[in-house]
């Protein structure tokens, strides 16, 4: 699908897409819970839905799903299939292998698309000290492991991705067997550990650490998780890119994002005040407008996703825009710093990798162009949100990428008073 942009003012309230990060961690700590859980707010992008299907396949029952939210029946992890599918989802592989590991039963995990060309060695290298086979191609899918996981004392490096280390506390505290600890290195993304931390202790399951260094965990004959009634957060990375939209061509308000939110995307609004937009905030809106915007420093290094949406927004601002942390940038859907300066370079910006910072020469206008998603989700939305201000249309292709997180991101642009034009590639 191609997404056509027309430069355009917006101009309205939107509500922000439910978080799949909160989404895809209750759904797991629903499967750890003996009984019925609820969620509300639930998700409804790719990743969401893939994290529903692994649940089913783990043993979990989706007994009700409407408006109202999903009820989950679960009795723990008893696997009624051999193999299951994560789709695009980096969290839900990263979190559900060592969750499925808790069973006795071999199972073959996959995934599909670009998820399939990012690296799991993590796996191959931690499993066995948890007495669980496994068998990967080379570091990468499809994985076939075999448990149960029994929680031993582990150090593992951080720094790659605080996905693994999601999945191990979840597979720890589930598992209960024996006295415990993972040592961590260089943990990179502490924020989205804290999300992790919060969720299970919604669901009745607390855990010690020593500053993010060392989680400790004991054995004990009581289950751990128990079924919750939880409420999807909203998304700070999906309403990163309106907040941008409305920092370049509102006004805009966005709802339902929680300034206490333990999201570490929640950081776009440092970034926004740093460059000089206009930003109110009152309970769970958030009101946001176009000023003279001037460019930044921003270090984004626990919060790597936000680096599209941070692109877009420094297009606009005078001067050069310094972020740290594009070493985080690599096993993204794509290589996101390649992926912008080169997208982006289309559109007239200039982008120069230098070192872990990228330097952004902006506040100099941008021309439509055409770009291509690269099959990322976020690039499609960064190039979408800066197109609004861009001289000429810009076509966006691939354009269907956003459905990973944000399904509705064009009808949410639309809404607003975007001239966002789809239709189908051709040849399709």
């Amino acid at each position: 699908m191609v997404a056509t942009v027309q430069p355009s003012l917006i101009q309205g309230t939107l509500q922000a897409p439910a978080s799949k990060s909160s989404m895809q961690r209750a759904c797991a700590a629903a499967l750890l819970s003996n009984g019925a859980s609820v969620i509300r707010n639930p998700g409804v992008s790719n990743d969401d839905l893939a994290a529903l299907d692994v649940i089913r396949v783990l043993g979990a029952r989706i007994v009700n799903h409407d408006s109202d939210g999903i009820t989950i029946e679960s009795s723990g992890v008893q696997p009624i299939a051999s193999s299951m599918n994560c789709g695009e989802a980096g969290l839900g592989l990263r979190m559900f292998a060592p969750i499925a590991a808790l069973s006795d039963k071999q199972i073959t995990i996959n995934g599909s698309g670009s998820l399939l060309k990012r690296p799991m060695h993590f796996f191959d290298e931690i499993f066995p000290a948890l007495g669980i086979s496994i068998q990967s191609r080379n570091g990468y899918l499809p994985l076939q492991i075999q448990g149960p996981l029994r929680p031993a004392d582990i150090e593992i490096d951080g720094s790659l991705s605080s996905q693994f280390l999601t999945g191990l506390l979840m597979a720890y505290a589930a598992s209960g067997t024996h006295d415990a600890s993972i040592k961590v290195r260089d943990l990179k993304s502490k924020p989205y550990i804290d999300l992790t931390l919060q969720v299970m202790k919604d669901f009745g399951v607390t855990v010690e650490h020593e500053n993010y260094e060392v989680f400790h965990f004991k054995a004990r004959t009581e289950k751990g998780f128990k079924p919750a009634v939880y409420t999807v957060e909203g998304d700070w990375s999906g309403g990163a890119f309106l907040l941008v939209a409305g920092a370049i061509a509102g006004p805009v308000s966005v709802k339902g994002l929680s300034l206490a939110s333990t999201q570490a995307d929640k950081a776009i609004m440092e970034a926004l005040h740093r460059c000089g937009a206009i930003i109110s905030t009152d309970n769970d809106r958030i009101d946001i407008r176009p000023a003279t915007l001037k460019a930044f420093e921003f270090d984004a290094t626990d919060c790597p996703d936000l680096f599209p949406p941070l692109v877009a927004l420094a297009a606009y601002c005078k001067g050069d825009t310094l972020i740290r942390g594009t070493s985080r940038l690599t096993h993204k859907e794509s290589n996101r710093a390649l992926t912008l300066q080169e997208e982006f370079g289309k559109m007239g910006l200039t982008i120069d990798l230098e070192g872990d910072t990228m330097k952004v020469h902006g506040g100099k206008g941008l021309s439509g162009a055409v770009v291509h998603s690269r099959h990322d989700h976020r690039i499609a939305m960064a190039c979408a949100v800066a197109a609004l201000r861009a001289t000429g249309n810009t076509a966006i292709e691939v354009a269907e990428a956003i459905d990973k997180s944000y399904p509705r991101f064009y009808e949410d642009l639309q809404s607003l008073g975007a001239v966002v034009s789809l239709r189908e590639e051709s040849g399709k």
